[in-house]
């Protein structure tokens, strides 16, 4: 059975929305037993006596993690928070993941600190998978974790990316491409024009070269790396499309009768296009790299957003994506 400690309390809709999130999980997966991070008589009461013991533990923690708590500090102090005791359950090899839509610096200083990366992982990349005008998705690494990272990071966010694509989505030899200005190979900023060959000259990395940010929701690429200012930037512009894309529509389809029966009309192919880019269905952003796996949700999550997480840890762990960096990562250091 796949272990998953969640933090219960964090997040805006915490944690109301987290705790029946799990128990929807619970309800499509029997392979999966989860630790509720948090304050023990509000958990309980919100549980109820729907799940035994063997599928559903209550893990105190008196404490909550503010989002805006300064991380470090509040890793340090807050020992006994609903993040802290719950990364340190993977720490203690009584969890194989952890899930939460808390205080994003914390679970990065945490995912660090406590739960540690793999030997010879140098950064530990947030990579979220985007959805794709084809019906595909797109993995997007580093999404916000190591903003100065160097041309030797990126390479092995590439290698990370490519193992996780291949095993938990069964894509073979990913199309790997680097975030850039442009498509030609002398174009970039130096970080770029320096990793552009590292990439080129790896093994095992199917490498396309460059790709730029509007070709991204294209599937152009099944892994695009990034320094993770760049990666943020990218990722925060196409949710804000989506959403404000989202409301012109809705504006439009109510300002008078004509548009509000067209609408009646292309509601049922609308909403169905709309569903297929809703990156929440496919869980939340990984942290890849650390000795077990971290995945962070938006901090406005639902329900929905929290099942998939959980059930996207089951299949990370069922495909052994960990072991199969692990073991790379050993080869190449080796």
């Amino acid at each position: 059975m796949v272990r998953v400690a969640v933090d219960a309390m964090g997040g805006d809709n915490a944690p109301g929305e987290i705790v029946k999130g799990c128990l929807l999980a619970l309800q499509k997966s029997e392979a999966v037993k989860i630790l509720l991070c948090g304050k023990e008589e509000i958990l309980r009461q919100l549980v109820g006596q729907q799940y035994p013991a063997e599928r559903l533990e209550i893990v105190p923690a008196s404490e909550v993690i503010e989002t805006g708590d300064v991380p470090v500090v509040s890793v340090r102090k807050k020992k006994d928070s609903s993040l802290v005791v719950g990364m340190k359950l993977i720490r203690e090899e009584r969890a194989d993941a952890f899930v939460s839509a808390g205080n994003s610096g914390a679970i990065l200083v945490g995912g660090q600190v406590l739960v540690g990366r793999l030997p010879g992982v140098e950064r530990a990349p947030f990579a979220p998978l985007i959805p794709t005008e084809d019906g595909g998705v797109t993995l997007l690494l580093d999404s916000g974790a190591n903003v100065d990272a160097k041309a030797a990071h990126l390479v092995q966010f590439a290698e990370m990316g490519s193992l996780y694509m291949e095993k938990a989505l069964g894509i073979e030899k990913p199309r790997v491409a680097i975030l850039n200005v442009g498509v030609e190979e002398e174009k970039g900023n130096a970080l770029v024009k320096e990793t552009y060959p590292l990439l080129k000259a790896t093994p095992g990395i199917n490498f396309i070269g460059s790709i730029e940010a509007r070709e991204v929701l294209h599937g152009q690429a099944d892994v695009c790396v990034a320094e993770a200012f760049t990666g943020n930037m990218v990722l925060k512009a196409i949710e804000g499309t989506a959403s404000t894309f989202q409301h012109i529509i809705k504006r439009a389809a109510l300002s008078n009768l004509r548009s509000k029966i067209g609408a009646a009309l292309l509601k049922p192919a609308l909403k169905e296009a709309l569903q297929s880019f809703d990156a929440s269905r496919y869980g939340g952003a990984p942290m890849l790299g650390l000795r077990g796996l971290v995945v962070k949700v938006h901090g406005n999550a639902k329900a929905a957003e929290v099942c998939n997480s959980v059930l996207q840890c089951e299949t990370f762990e069922r495909q052994h994506v960990l072991q199969s960096i692990a073991e790379a990562v050993n080869v190449r250091e080796g």
